[in-house]
């Protein structure tokens, strides 16, 4: 379709319709002061403007205002939409006509996607032809070519505009001109953020009847369709999907979760796709897009909704328990993204980084700055003596502009505390009184406790800083070897108290006094509900929210060194009665449960895998042959009845010791 418009024939009808797009339009006003310059020719101005950005952002909207502008500065104004001019040579000369024939014509270009194979003819032959006072405007989903950018010719005679979601200010006015009452205009950000095409449909579909959790399916559609389109095949939806629902998608994330597919040729694929960015860690698509894709699936299929996210979770967590620390903060981000269908992590995490700080290690320059950031936070006394004592469980972090500490976070962790350490921090020793009080950390167990965590200017509040204080907490919780029990003390407990239930870290009763600063204080056990529960829980809670928290696992047994080996022994003399074996406190410890097995298959595995000498033997003929007696087993291993019993003696230690071993082995 072309269309071509002059200053002098504007009817009554054409000047209503300018007003109207004139009081429906919303921000670009750096864009306007672009083309306004090219209208006038000022020094420096660019003649031709390649606008780009993805479906729906707001380029046709753009063009039409570009078009009143020009015909309100006396211009001539040629629009050519691809979507319907035949993508030839001569359509496009035919489609120009009006141009080439103007002194000072204004040729508007929409949609030239849709006729990308013209860019070389349109940049070498049709542009050249025009009147240098001419002005050009080209909207594509995609940027213009790396040759036109790179052309010298070209270097002062091409604008590129990269055309993004409008700013909250700005957004709220185009929800205004569209007649929402303000009330509604922070629940329809939320979905549709600066993206105009979202935002005018989300305002159509706004109703009285009261704020809605997701988009009108129409909207979600109609979005779909315009930001979207058709993709290639099932594979590349699939792969559009996991894009849609992980933070960011890299080549390894396809290759894990579509093992079937080629992940190569769907990242590229990806890549190339108007709406998706690539970032440091990956691409991501863009907020709209993201949003509509996974109301989709959830619609359409919340079975495959599901697949997705289990496979996305279940790479993310296996890599972040094996990746070097800076690997494993980042992937928790990723983790953490999944959590976003809970309904609690959107009031604790940013999910954004600015640049602005980043994390490390604390210095001994740092002292003065760390004590004066504590100052009517924290008890400064207590600050102090772990500082002195204990500096490299300080984190802090950094202003990137000054390199000076504007946050810090303490965790401490230890299998045995000091006695001094005891006496001088109360909330140390309430921990520790409560863990020994309870089910006590056994040798080779450790107690973590979360002492201070002080975010910028003493606010505690979702942003960067405390996305990656919380992203350091869940580290310390899952990548902690023999960790007992964690603890997390603060000051704020009506911040924190959502987040640490949902997080299964429940308050203790009675609060711990610091100072001036009354801690409250959050425990979990993880001998009794040990990571592969708390991750398995948190796997249902991510996708229905803590209401649909799974039927409560019964707790583990915990036990001394003593009472195992009194239970092992026990577990032997009955092997062959599942009855008894059930009843065994073995068959609820860690042993098992955290192995998904049984007890009787524990011992046999156990006892095959010591190989030690005859003790194993012994041990085996003894126990796990069937029923039979001492002197039976030691006339079968042809060995004298006292040479048996030794064998037998330390056959069991050995079992004993290799079994708390994996007992207490997280």
């Amino acid at each position: 379709m072309t269309s071509t418009i002059t200053s002098s024939t504007g009817t009554l009808l054409a000047g209503r319709l300018r007003e109207t797009r004139a009081r429906a339009f919303a921000g670009r006003s750096g864009e306007l002061a672009v083309f306004r310059a090219a209208l006038r020719g000022d020094p420096g101005s660019s003649p031709v403007l390649f606008v780009h950005g993805p479906g729906g952002i707001g380029k046709s909207t753009l063009l039409r205002r570009f078009a009143d502008e020009a015909e309100a500065a006396g211009r001539t104004v040629t629009h050519i939409c691809a979507r319907s001019t035949p993508a030839t040579p001569a359509a496009f000369e035919a489609a120009a006509a009006p141009v080439l024939a103007d002194e000072t014509p204004v040729l508007l270009i929409d949609a030239f996607e849709r006729c990308r194979g013209l860019e070389l003819w349109l940049r070498r032959r049709l542009l050249p032809r025009l009147p240098d006072r001419a002005v050009v405007v080209v909207a594509d989903l995609e940027p213009p070519s790396l040759e036109w950018r790179t052309d010298p010719g070209w270097e002062d005679a091409l604008g590129v505009i990269a055309l993004r979601n409008l700013s909250p200010e700005e957004a709220s006015a185009l929800l205004t001109s569209r007649g929402v009452d303000p009330a509604r205009h922070d629940e329809l950000l939320r979905f549709a953020g600066g993206h105009p095409l979202a935002l005018r449909l989300a305002a159509e579909t706004t109703s009285d009847a009261g704020p809605g959790p997701a988009p009108a399916r129409d909207v979600v559609t109609t979005l779909l369709e315009r930001l979207v389109g058709d993709v290639p095949s099932q594979a590349h939806r699939r792969a559009l999907e996991v894009c849609a629902h992980s933070l960011v998608t890299t080549e390894l994330l396809l290759r894990a979760v579509l093992p079937d597919d080629d992940a190569a040729e769907l990242f590229a694929w990806l890549r190339r796709l108007p709406f998706v960015e690539s970032g440091a860690r990956g691409v991501f698509p863009h907020d709209v897009v993201r949003d509509a894709l996974e109301a989709d699936l959830r619609w359409r299929d919340m079975a495959s909704w599901e697949e997705v996210h289990r496979r996305i979770r279940e790479h993310l967590i296996g890599r972040c328990l094996q990746a070097p620390e800076p690997e494993a903060l980042a992937l928790l981000s990723e983790t953490t993204y999944l959590h976003r269908y809970g309904g609690v992590t959107h009031d604790y995490f940013s999910f954004r980084e600015d640049g602005a700080t980043f994390e490390d290690v604390l210095r001994p320059e740092d002292h003065g700055a760390v004590l004066r950031l504590a100052a009517g936070t924290c008890d400064l006394a207590l600050v102090a003596h772990w500082l002195d004592r204990w500096p490299e469980a300080f984190r802090v972090h950094r202003s990137s502009g000054t390199g000076e500490p504007v946050a810090f976070m303490t965790w401490l962790l230890d299998e045995e505390p000091d006695a001094a350490d005891l006496a001088a921090d109360p909330v140390l020793a309430a921990a520790w009184a409560y863990a020994r009080a309870s089910t006590p950390p056994r040798p080779g167990e450790r107690l973590g406790l979360m002492r201070f965590l002080v975010c910028p200017d003493g606010d505690v509040r979702p942003s960067p800083v405390l996305d990656r204080m919380l992203w350091r907490i869940a580290a310390c919780w899952m990548r902690t070897d023999r960790l007992a029990w964690s603890v997390m003390a603060t000051p704020h407990p009506r911040f924190w108290e959502r987040l640490m239930i949902y997080l299964d870290h429940p308050p203790l009763p009675e609060t711990a006094a610091a100072g001036e600063h009354a801690q409250t204080l959050y425990v979990h056990d993880w001998r009794t509900s040990p990571l592969r529960v708390w991750l398995t829980n948190a796997a249902v809670e991510e996708v229905y929210g803590p209401g649909a928290r799974p039927p409560a696992t019964p707790e583990l047994a915990v036990l001394s060194r003593a009472e195992f080996d009194e239970a092992v022994r026990d577990a032997l003399r009955c092997a062959d009665d599942p009855v008894r074996l059930a009843r065994n406190p073995l068959s609820r410890s860690n042993l098992v449960a955290a192995h998904d097995t049984t007890l009787r298959r524990v011992l046999v595995e156990t006892v095959n895998a010591l190989r030690v000498g005859r003790h194993h033997v012994a041990v085996s003929a003894t126990y796990l042959g069937g029923p039979t007696t001492q002197e039976a087993c030691a006339q079968r291993l042809r060995l004298p009845l006292g040479t048996y019993r030794r064998h037998l003696t330390r056959g069991v230690a050995a079992l004993c010791d290799a079994l708390w071993e994996r007992e207490v082995l997280r």
